[in-house]
């Protein structure tokens, strides 16, 4: 029999293997790749405080290029105001900017031209009226109402 010792200096000690980071860049551009894919950016600053009315019958309006956003809400002087896109307008204007809009969209989406309607909960509902006739003499007619959904 073979003393205990000799059994042992024959043998050589493992270590842990070190990783193999070659791939690491691979999966981090892939991986941010993807998130560029998937982010929505935001196309306007939106300039009023707003606070949306709650329902229950929601859905979201998704890959449409021909989209305008109108915000009615309050300014940080407490005046209500309606912001269409980026820009700050009142509602007689709101005519002029519709036909700017259509006069840079191609024609299949100058008919599917949609309105984003987006107005605080407590807005006076003669500023909402005067929008939306604005909006009626611009041939403006597909109109989507947001709001928030409800828990059920």
């Amino acid at each position: 029999m073979r003393p205990m010792r000799s059994m042992f200096l024959g043998r050589r000690r493992h270590g842990v293997p070190s990783l193999n980071v070659a791939s690491m860049p691979d999966l981090i551009f892939t991986v941010l790749f993807f998130f560029m894919i998937v982010t929505h950016m935001r196309s306007d600053e939106v300039k009023v405080r707003l606070e949306v009315p709650a329902g229950s019958e929601v859905k979201k309006l998704v890959g449409h290029p021909a989209i305008v956003n109108i915000y009615i809400g309050l300014s940080n002087t407490q005046e209500w105001l309606v912001q269409l896109n980026g820009d700050i307008v009142s509602p007689e204007d709101i005519p002029a900017h519709i036909s700017a809009i259509r006069s840079k969209l191609s024609p299949e989406n100058v008919e599917r031209l949609t309105v984003c309607f987006r107005a605080d909960r407590r807005a006076p509902m003669g500023l909402v009226s005067d929008v939306k006739q604005a909006l009626q003499q611009s041939y403006a007619l597909k109109i989507n109402y947001s709001a928030t959904e409800i828990a059920p």
